[in-house]
């Protein structure tokens, strides 16, 4: 996919996309609160060049919070708590909000037993899972993230051997605490590509990497339309990917128990069924957090020096490329294209009329 020209960006520091983004949400009713944190979230995944869950979901929240599927003002509430685990509602707010929460909650529990797992329901889209678990390792523990349940409803990738829609997404993500080098984490949907880079795609007139989607006939595409075509994502890696997939559904959904919280007025034929499970070990378990850190930095910094194959200008460690994007968009702005912008102005000019 090509990256959009220089004539196509506008830079923005993270503040004022911040901003815009908080100023929004407060026209579509959300309280203060809720748009600070579903704000700084957007803003900073535009900030780290994913795009994806950056900004230009607004309008979809926006979209659902008009028709009901999402409360802008509600809080999330332990529904389970347990000395190492708890089960959370995020009472079908906004998914960055619910997260939050649990991940807090599953970093106060790791304190005393080490190791705790927090289940997320009744929640509204939780953006990038990344934000997540670098939290985490900021506070010095590892974190995994797995996400399951959005093909209930709308299924939207096949299964391993298979041409019939079964899985959705399914993201994951796990995290690791670092000391003077970039952390190691990674964050990724389960299916070749992200289902907004599909979108994207299309609504671009771009095409997709190979072994991205396949038609309505089970064939191999790169074509976005194809999808809304009846044509399906594919998960990556193969049978090894599918089982990771697999994973995701049974820590996410199966494990929550998301089903029994689904509600048909809420959440939308995605997010009615998600289910999100946070897994948070202390790093210092088993040896002092500085010499985990210190390993951390040693394995980082011999990855580095791995000769790069041709083509290649240097081996990265997973996160290192978000993490220098991060340093980068700080220092000079975020690159967002015009588009994204134009329709956020677009947006808050519709809203603030209404509420007039």
């Amino acid at each position: 996919m090509r990256l959009a020209s220089l004539a196509d960006v506008i830079l923005k520091s993270t503040t004022e996309l911040a901003a815009a983004a908080k100023e929004i949400l407060e026209l579509t009713g959300a309280d203060e609160e809720n748009a600070r944190i579903v704000a700084e979230h957007l803003a900073a995944a535009d900030e780290c060049g994913v795009h994806s869950h950056g900004v230009c979901h607004l309008p979809g929240y926006v979209v659902d919070i008009e028709a009901g599927r999402l409360d802008p003002v509600a809080k999330p509430s332990v529904l389970q708590d347990q000395q190492s685990y708890a089960l959370v509602s995020g009472n079908w707010t906004f998914g960055q909000v619910a997260a939050q929460y649990a991940t807090e909650l599953a970093l106060a529990k790791v304190e005393s037993v080490g190791i705790s797992l927090v289940g997320l329901v009744e929640s509204h889209h939780i953006g990038r899972l990344g934000h997540f678990v670098e939290l985490v390792g900021s506070r010095g523990a590892i974190c995994m993230v797995w996400g399951g349940g959005y093909a209930e409803d709308d299924p939207h990738a096949v299964p391993f051997g298979g041409r019939e829609r079964l899985l959705g997404t399914n993201p994951i993500a796990f995290g690791f605490p670092g000391g003077h080098e970039p952390p190691m984490m990674f964050d990724f949907a389960t299916t070749a590509v992200a289902g907004m880079k599909v979108v994207t795609a299309r609504r671009r007139g771009e095409t997709l990497p190979p072994g991205s989607l396949i038609d309505s006939s089970g064939l191999p595409s790169t074509n976005p339309d194809d999808f809304f075509a009846g044509g399906a994502h594919v998960i990556f890696g193969g049978h090894k990917g599918y089982a990771i997939s697999m994973a995701a559904e049974w820590l996410g959904r199966l494990l929550t128990g998301s089903d029994a919280y689904a509600d048909a007025q809420h959440g939308g034929r995605i997010l009615g069924h998600q289910g999100v499970t946070i897994i948070v070990i202390r790093a210092d378990l088993f040896a002092p957090l500085g010499a985990f850190e210190g390993r951390a930095d040693e394995m980082a910094r011999r990855t580095n020096n791995v000769s790069p194959a041709p083509g290649y200008e240097r081996v990265l460690v997973p996160g290192e490329l978000e993490f220098r994007t991060r340093e980068r968009q700080r220092a000079d702005g975020i690159e967002l294209e015009d588009e994204v912008w134009d329709s956020l102005l677009d947006l808050r000019e519709r809203l603030a009329a209404h509420a007039a």
